[in-house]
């Protein structure tokens, strides 16, 4: 009686009579998904039927330490994304772990940002005494103290925000819910808006939208950047801005301030972790801008 093929041996075989794919190809995919497999093994154990998201990722990380090239490592994610819908479609896999993966893609340009003291030149700006500055204000601190996509924090909701329990909960990307911690000056501003100034926008009815205009409308998100845009102008600030360079100054102060870099992730809802790790090269940069001008031989 013949022995039962294991699951890479089955996709081989797959490769070389369905696929009809050349030597090369074959031992190409091979490769990559061996290697793949071997460095799970050897680092926790698990086979292929037990890998998850997680683990993809980890790998992807490792192959960068290693500094392959985006471009390998994207070919190498294509052969084990193969390797996996084979194994779905075969049921030897009840989940591919490889869906929603980001491609490694060819160096990335760095996000904008700004530095502390731009931030706080900028959060200065509202005239917090009038009811269009109060609401600016917390808008702002929010954006800054939280890491909020913008079109997150246009489609708060009243209830979607804890001021005893200092959080905001948010629906990002793809549907899901995340909490992310406000801070003491966020909730300061937003306490002041919510209790003394939001009333006066309201027209008709009560409104769910926690950021309403003066008509008494959700706040949208391209009037919220020309808000900012209006600020930052004020402020002097001769950067491109817009409401997304906060949430870029959001994760790259966190970086600097000492964050884990996984819980990071969860706050700025990102899939997958290498989209955070773009992060640590600003984190890198400021470092080694810092060691310039600090060290005597620097």
């Amino acid at each position: 009686m013949s022995e039962k093929l294991t699951l890479p041996d089955q996709w081989i075989t797959y490769l070389t009579v369905e696929r009809n794919l050349s030597e090369n190809s074959i031992e190409a995919y091979s490769r990559d998904m061996f290697e793949f497999l071997s460095f799970h093994s050897a680092r926790n154990g698990k086979g292929p039927e037990r890998l998850e998201k997680s683990d993809v990722t980890d790998w992807l990380i490792h192959l960068k330490k290693k500094k392959l090239s985006p471009r390998s490592a994207a070919r190498k994610l294509s052969a084990i994304r193969m390797f996996y819908r084979f194994a779905v479609e075969r049921r030897v896999v009840s989940a591919d772990p490889t869906v929603n993966i980001e491609m490694p893609s060819k160096a990335r340009k760095l996000p904008p940002y700004l530095n502390t003291a731009e931030v706080d030149k900028l959060l200065a700006q509202p005239d917090e005494s009038a009811i269009g500055g109060a609401r600016d204000s917390a808008m702002m601190e929010l954006l800054y103290c939280t890491g909020l996509r913008v079109s997150e924090l246009t489609a708060l909701k009243t209830g979607d925000v804890s001021l005893t329990a200092g959080y905001v909960t948010t629906m990002g990307k793809g549907s899901k819910e995340r909490v992310v911690p406000m801070g003491d000056r966020a909730i300061k501003k937003l306490s002041h808006y919510i209790t003394r100034v939001r009333s006066k926008y309201i027209r008709k009815g009560n409104p769910a939208a926690l950021f309403l205009t003066r008509l008494g409308k959700s706040m949208t998100r391209q009037m919220f950047w020309l808000i900012i845009k209006k600020y930052a102008r004020k402020a002097g600030i001769k950067k491109r801005i817009s409401p997304h360079v906060l949430r870029h100054s959001f994760a790259t102060h966190m970086l600097e301030g000492g964050a884990n870099l996984r819980a990071l992730q969860m706050m700025l809802g990102h899939s997958s972790l290498t989209t955070t790790e773009i992060y640590t090269h600003l984190h890198r940069n400021t470092l080694a801008e810092i060691h310039g001008k600090a060290h005597p031989r620097g």
